[in-house]
């Protein structure tokens, strides 16, 4: 069995179409179906019903579609250190973000690596599915909650405090801190429901028996941010957004009883190579962390893990 007849198989496993398999490796249908009839013969098994013009995996064939990707997984994990032997500075990195502020948090560190090792690729995708995206190896790393899954790793980064942000004006702007359930009547500019954001800030709130009901719901923090600038409401956002310069002009207020935590993690599979583009970005990142305010004293908190 060769690799070339194991990756004619999985194109067509993929498109589930002779046709399409062909066009996508650049073969004729012909010498593709011939390919395909060979190896079945040669395994003594049919690897595809074949129903009409479509076509459908047999029981055999989704063993070979199982081992044939760890055979290409492997293969890749092999070029993947090699490649990092011949060109240390080099290399590309794919972050997976759970949310807005931890891709800002990405985009700052990779500045730095950037200034290291210039030669170095960054890819950030933003997902509400990004234990998906780890587990298909479609990002190297991840910055998100941790994951309860036994193929991944996860490697505690910093816990995440939620701030009131108010304008100069707000009846709460000379406050140092506010208790969390003082919140629940003020007019309130937060993100949608879909949000992590925000479904932190909801499960604290209902973990103190009320519901958070905002005024205005944005998905553009910037936009928050300027609403409230122009004293339409308040909001609560976590600090890496806090962080920025759209919030350089606004009152930024402790929330207490309970302080407001999510736990951040680098999440990775755990049989992904680490190359040393993401084992660079990961020291920086850390030292970044112990650089900032980003960890939280250990005083009464709701955490959010999921």
């Amino acid at each position: 069995m060769e690799l070339r007849e194991l990756e004619y198989f999985i194109a067509i496993c993929e498109e589930l179409h002779f046709t399409r398999a062909a066009e996508k490796l650049g073969i004729s249908q012909p010498a593709l179906s011939r390919q395909m009839k060979a190896l079945e013969d040669r395994l003594g098994v049919r690897l595809f019903d074949r129903l009409g013009k479509k076509i459908a995996i047999t029981e055999a064939g989704k063993i070979l579609k199982e081992e044939s990707e760890k055979i290409f997984s492997n293969l890749q994990l092999i070029y993947e250190q090699i490649g990092e032997l011949q060109k240390v500075k080099r290399g590309k990195l794919i972050i997976g973000t759970m949310s807005e502020e931890l891709s800002q948090l990405a985009s700052v560190v990779f500045q730095e690596l950037h200034r290291k090792f210039p030669n170095v690729q960054l890819k950030i995708i933003q997902s509400d599915d990004i234990e998906d995206k780890v587990i298909q190896n479609e990002v190297d790393i991840a910055l998100t909650m941790p994951l309860a899954n036994e193929q991944l790793t996860n490697i505690p980064l910093f816990n995440e405090e939620f701030y009131l942000a108010v304008p100069f004006d707000h009846p709460l702007a000379e406050r140092d801190k506010v208790d969390f359930e003082e919140i629940k009547d003020l007019p309130l500019v937060l993100s949608p429901l879909s949000h992590n954001c925000r479904k932190v800030i909801d499960i604290a709130a209902n973990s103190l028996g009320f519901v958070i009901q905002p005024i205005i719901e944005l998905s553009d923090v910037k936009s928050i941010l300027s609403l409230v600038k122009a004293s339409i409401g308040a909001t609560i956002l976590p600090s890496t957004l806090l962080a920025s310069k759209d919030a350089e002009t606004l009152n930024i207020i402790k929330i207490v009883n309970p302080v407001i935590c999510k736990e951040i993690a680098i999440v990775h599979h755990k049989d992904k190579y680490i190359g040393n583009a993401a084992r660079n970005f990961i020291e920086l990142l850390f030292n970044y962390v112990k650089e900032t305010s980003l960890y939280v004293e250990d005083t009464e908190k709701t955490f959010i893990n999921s």
